[in-house]
């Protein structure tokens, strides 16, 4: 993903838009004037981690704690985000980046037993996808989506639009 600035017109640059890319060809983009959100997002990530959050209670892995998505309450695979197409003018098939929670169970027996325990495991699903089909995918930890998060807006950043005095958090 390139983070491509978005300019008002005297030319400077306010927001960005994410061009995919796979092997250097582009194949899609999405996410017309995404960058605020993915700021706000890893601000999220970073507090969902910590010790004290919400989240800790429920998760006693770190790389298993992720933001709670609003409105996701009995979703099987809550998104954290998802930017189907650059701007409105866009045919829809113009490039999808998705990223959604899952949650994996793995039975872990004691030595020969059959006693043991499930451990559940929950990780960010990224999947891109462009208008011939192309796309690629990533599962990540908690701490993998925050530095990717974290990359992508240093990136973004160097283009010109930066968002690190908003959310202090996003630095790694």
């Amino acid at each position: 993903m390139v983070p491509v600035a978005s300019r008002d017109r005297g030319g400077t640059p306010f927001e960005v838009t994410l061009e995919l890319r796979r092997d250097g060809d582009s194949f899609g983009a999405v996410g017309e004037r995404c960058g605020y959100f993915l700021a706000e997002l890893a601000g999220r990530v970073a507090a969902a981690r910590a010790g004290e959050s919400p989240q800790a209670a429920a998760w006693p892995d770190p790389d298993d704690r992720f933001p709670d998505p609003p409105n996701a309450r009995g979703v099987r695979e809550p998104e954290l985000f998802a930017f189907r197409y650059r701007d409105r003018g866009d045919v829809a098939s113009t490039g999808e980046l998705r990223c959604a929670l899952r949650t994996s169970s793995v039975w872990i027996e004691r030595q020969g037993t059959g006693l043991g325990a499930w451990r559940v495991a929950r990780r960010a699903v990224i999947e891109a996808w462009g208008s011939g089909g192309r796309g690629v995918r990533a599962v990540l930890t908690s701490a993998e989506l925050h530095g990717f998060l974290a990359d992508l807006l240093a990136d973004a950043e160097r283009a010109g639009a930066g968002y690190r005095e908003q959310w202090p958090r996003v630095r790694r």
